[in-house]
């Protein structure tokens, strides 16, 4: 269950007291693993579903106390078992990873947010229950943080997804702003296409900035990791922003000097 995929946040970061590493680890290698399975290389849909169902063969196999088949999901039993984690949060990532395989377009916001409750959600979910902080507030603003973040990978990935025959704008945002598919075919930013995400993006640093307290709610390293985590999702806003949307020629990405831009902000949240 590899981790080598591009965050627009820490993993198990340093700031993260050392024994939550592990823990935090194996959550973040079981979900790039499972997403890995879903959406690289080039496995027929069959083939996508049937690594993802073994996937859920392990996780039955851990909620029924039996030794897992595999080396990499003999050490999450361990974890889940020490750590008390819920295998219902588990279990949400692998649908919506199953989803991603056969589901291609998003007629609403609704449906969209309905995706990242079970794609993005779960993670933050599971870290609040690794460090025995996950309660109703705690993890109300989680989701909004983990759903935002979701959301800004969209729309930084828009021509990658497309790639993939993927499109996560919802359909019935493109209608209002007069925006169709072949803008994304061709890579067109047009005056309506920056509109388009700038709607999105307000309303993504919106969610953003609701789940921000949630870094005041956290003792010490935790609470600095999720300050870092928000600054770098509102940080790539800015960088598509800046854009005018134009994420075909130029993906965004942080770079040195926008993690000492972050830090600097994550001071004053």
């Amino acid at each position: 269950m590899p981790v080598e995929h591009y965050e627009n946040f820490p993993v198990a970061s340093f700031l993260l007291p050392e024994r939550m590493r592990r823990p935090i680890e194996a959550i973040y290698r079981f979900a790039r693993g499972a997403d890995d399975i879903a959406d690289e290389g080039d496995a027929s849909n069959e083939e996508r579903l049937r690594g993802l169902a073994a996937y859920a063969a392990e996780l039955d196999r851990i909620e029924r106390g039996q030794l897992p088949e595999s080396a990499p999901f003999v050490e999450l039993a361990t974890i889940v078992a020490d750590w008390k984690l819920p295998i219902a949060l588990f279990r949400d990532l692998l649908d919506a990873f199953a989803q991603d395989v056969v589901k291609k377009r998003y007629a609403d916001f609704a449906e969209l947010m309905d995706y990242c409750r079970r794609s993005a959600n779960p993670v933050g979910r599971l870290v609040l229950h690794v460090f025995g902080r996950a309660s109703e507030d705690r993890l109300r603003r989680s989701d909004a943080i983990c759903s935002a973040l979701q959301q800004i990978n969209f729309w930084q990935d828009i021509a990658v997804d497309w790639a993939k025959g993927r499109v996560y704008l919802p359909r019935e945002d493109m209608a209002r702003f007069g925006v169709g598919e072949q803008a994304i075919a061709d890579g067109r930013c047009t005056p309506e296409w920056a509109a388009l995400l700038d709607f999105q993006i307000e309303r993504s640093r919106r969610m953003m900035l609701a789940g921000a307290p949630l870094a005041r709610q956290l003792p010490g390293r935790l609470g600095w990791e999720i300050r870092l985590t928000v600054q770098g999702g509102l940080r790539i806003l800015e960088r598509i922003q800046r854009a005018r949307g134009d994420v075909f020629r130029n993906r965004p990405a942080l770079g040195p000097a926008d993690w000492l831009r972050m830090a600097g902000r994550a001071l004053f949240m």
